[in-house]
């Protein structure tokens, strides 16, 4: 079992240059992430809050995963649903995790991300 979690000050992400916006939306959410997010500052921070706590979990960091290669989405009920992409999803393989658990929560400021992976360990 693996846990990350991490905390995003929304103010961070709404501080951001608006001439590089577009460049780091692109560059850290996936394209299905920024729809369903559609613009929302909270939303925004707890995906990116998602996407440090899972490379956390992966015990890694963000560096040895590219910020696309973990994607969190709705699932049918609205929750948060994760999904692994080339390195982290090789990663997760390679230390045998295969279940993951993911919550977010926000106030007006900050967002919060755990993330909790399960597995019967390396092959």
């Amino acid at each position: 079992m693996r846990t990350g979690i991490d905390l995003v000050e929304i103010a961070r992400l709404e501080r951001i240059d608006p001439h590089i916006r577009l460049h780091f939306d692109r560059r850290v959410f996936t394209p299905a992430e920024l729809a369903e997010a559609a613009g929302r500052p909270e939303t925004l921070a707890g995906k990116y809050a998602v996407k440090e706590a899972a490379a956390k979990a992966l015990g890694c960091g963000i560096g040895l995963v590219r910020w696309q290669d973990i994607e969190t989405l709705n699932g049918p009920a609205g929750e948060p649903c994760l999904a692994l992409h080339g390195s982290a999803a090789r990663l997760a393989h390679e230390q045998g995790l295969s279940i993951w658990s993911v919550s977010i929560s926000h106030t007006a400021t900050h967002a919060v991300a755990v993330v909790v992976a399960l597995g019967i360990g390396p092959d």
